[in-house]
């Protein structure tokens, strides 16, 4: 099995309502997310694919949803004030956590054709979270 990673860059502003700690406050992050892309044979060009489609199929996603955009539980008491104040956010079904972040890339890269053995997105420059169905 050959397996491929393309790495992405993006901010992302979010809170974890009922967090005990400092998560609770808004504050945001600049991530990395690792996209790994496995197949058990090569394409005609001897690749797995190329880098640049991993990063064209992800590329949009990540600027019109995630890039620079507030990432907040859909009962978050501070969206109304957002609409009030034209902000842009995206409301979640669930905590916009890094574990949640990493599923909703896996499944829209999956969904776009894509074999995707693993999306892994680093929070911090110590800590990460990974999404994979095995």
């Amino acid at each position: 099995m050959y397996t491929i990673t393309k790495e992405v860059y993006f901010c992302y502003g979010h809170r974890l309502m009922n967090h005990a700690g400092k998560c609770r406050h808004l504050h945001g992050h600049s991530v990395k997310a690792a996209i790994s892309i496995r197949q058990a044979t090569l394409n005609e060009q001897s690749m797995v694919c190329d880098f640049a489609d991993i990063r064209t199929c992800v590329e949009d996603f990540i600027d019109k949803q995630l890039d620079h955009n507030f990432l907040l539980h859909k009962d978050d008491p501070i969206i109304p004030a957002l609409i009030a104040n034209n902000e842009r956010f995206m409301a979640l079904d669930e905590h916009p956590t890094a574990e949640v972040l990493s599923k909703m890339l896996y499944q829209y890269i999956k969904a776009s054709g894509f074999n995707v053995a693993e999306v892994v997105l680093w929070e911090t420059a110590s800590a990460y979270a990974c999404y994979r169905e095995d």
